[in-house]
């Protein structure tokens, strides 16, 4: 249909846009891939063109299609203990937790999964906390926070195809899913005592995080390599902020801290240290 074409002027307003909301860089070769998510979006809302869309969008009365758009153009790849040395770093610092982080008997930990898609990420976390414990009382707290409502839903129902677990463990999946019967036949559930480790929320990384945002380890992998190196240098010293003295920093495997300003301290490849 020609009304739903890009043309090139449609593509810079909607790219600033997106930019201007939530960070991600769309350069000239993400054009297409920005038609084709949004056609279904202007095809669902009658609109004539992505001129009306962007138009609609801009308004008071089209701050929902705002969040819709976003939920459209973020990219979600995600699975079980992605990278999965990183659980295995985590494991070894929680065990080299020193005793005074111990109170009242308890050892407190506090995680921010940012970015967290469809759970995954968060979930394996949690689970990887749970199998820390050991005899010595770990009470975890993990913020999971996207800025897709959609992926979201997913994430807090914690109910995924069995294809996504097939890949673990026979004796991680006994422990912490629950295997869908009838209607849910093929599906597994994360159990509800795991569920329990994990809070979702709706969050923009372009914002300025809370005060209540202080935290002991911060997951943000795979996440900047859509930021220009401004954005990622705002956002990497917004982590360092939110990190306890001590705390860890995780990025993806691909993505690295090289030529931005910051102040955290190298520990190994896509590790850092406040």
């Amino acid at each position: 249909m020609n009304s739903l074409e890009m043309r090139d002027i449609d593509f810079e307003k909607i790219s600033r846009l997106i930019y201007g909301q939530c960070g991600i860089n769309l350069h000239e070769g993400k054009k297409e891939l920005v038609k084709a998510r949004l056609g279904k979006r202007l095809r669902e809302g009658n609109f004539r063109s992505f001129a009306d869309y962007y138009k609609f969008v801009t308004t008071e009365d089209g701050t929902d299609e705002l969040v819709s758009m976003i939920d459209s153009i973020s990219t979600n790849l995600t699975f079980f203990f992605r990278e999965e040395i990183h659980f295995q770093k985590l494991r070894q610092i929680i065990a080299k937790r020193p005793a005074a982080s111990v109170r009242d008997g308890v050892d407190r930990l506090s995680v921010w999964s940012a970015g967290c898609s469809t759970g995954e990420e968060p979930y394996s976390l949690a689970i990887t906390l749970r199998e820390c414990e050991n005899g010595r009382p770990l009470d975890a707290r993990i913020l999971a926070t996207d800025i897709s409502t959609r992926v979201l839903k997913t994430a807090t129902r914690g109910i995924y195809p069995i294809e996504k677990v097939n890949s673990l463990p026979p004796a991680i999946l006994k422990r912490h899913f629950q295997r869908g019967c009838g209607n849910w036949n093929g599906h597994v559930r994360v159990k509800p005592e795991v569920q329990r480790m994990v809070k979702f929320m709706r969050f923009n990384l372009m914002e300025e995080a809370p005060a209540e945002f202080r935290f002991d380890v911060i997951f943000c992998r795979n996440v900047m390599i859509y930021f220009d190196k401004e954005t990622q240098s705002l956002l990497v010293n917004r982590f360092y902020r939110c990190l306890n003295k001590g705390g860890y920093f995780f990025v993806g495997h691909s993505e690295s801290l090289t030529g931005l300003k910051h102040s955290f301290k190298y520990v190994e490849p896509s590790v850092y240290r406040k």
